[in-house]
């Protein structure tokens, strides 16, 4: 008697590309428009508020939450909740170097132990091959590790006016930036017709 075939796994859920732009820009919006109305801890309160709502609408459209977003909104409640009860600024700005720290490193690790965890953070957005992910994974983890020595030069020795409008409308167009520059990448190792080995 011959086993019967398992059925496909269907493919994961994706938020629509502009619904997960948005919800992955608004907390850092909210966050300026709070500052420049308010202070940095008006501003922290508001972005903790927004990064819950963020995991809600995702886990509501997805029933599931996606990896990235959940360890940046547990890295900004804990920092967040820290710079509120020590009422110290400086912790809020540490966030992001932290973050991108530990982004950086989760990638490093993939790599020495040969684990996809870019393809993790994508969500299902790209397919390239094996050797694709491992390039991509080198330079998204040098990118994020440049993005937490600029974030440390910039607020230790800018203003905090400067460093908010730096944290909004320069972290965001450089990522975007990068992400585009990496197409001809991607495009080379399109997963398509590749050998099965090849792929994750």
């Amino acid at each position: 008697m011959t086993a019967e075939p398992q059925a496909a796994a269907p493919p994961r859920q994706a938020l629509n590309p502009l619904l997960k732009f948005t919800l992955e820009l608004g907390p850092v919006l909210l966050f300026f428009v709070v500052y420049r109305l308010f202070d940095i801890f008006a501003a922290t309160a508001a972005m903790m508020v927004a990064v819950v709502v963020t995991l809600l609408v995702s886990y509501t459209m997805l029933k599931r939450i996606p990896v990235m977003p959940l360890v940046t909104a547990v890295i900004v409640l804990i920092f967040g909740s820290l710079t509120l009860l020590l009422h110290d600024r400086t912790i809020i700005k540490l966030k992001v170097t932290v973050l991108y720290l530990l982004f950086s490193g989760a990638l490093f690790y993939g790599l020495i132990f040969d684990k996809p965890l870019l393809k993790i953070v994508f969500d299902g957005a790209l397919h390239v091959t094996k050797d694709g992910w491992r390039k991509l994974t080198w330079r998204w983890g040098f990118f994020f590790l440049g993005l937490a020595l600029l974030n440390e030069v910039v607020w230790r020795t800018q203003s905090e006016d400067f460093w908010v409008t730096f944290k909004t409308y320069g972290v965001t167009p450089l990522t975007i930036l990068f992400a585009i520059a990496q197409t001809p990448l991607i495009l080379r190792h399109d997963a398509k017709g590749a050998p099965e080995e090849d792929a994750f």
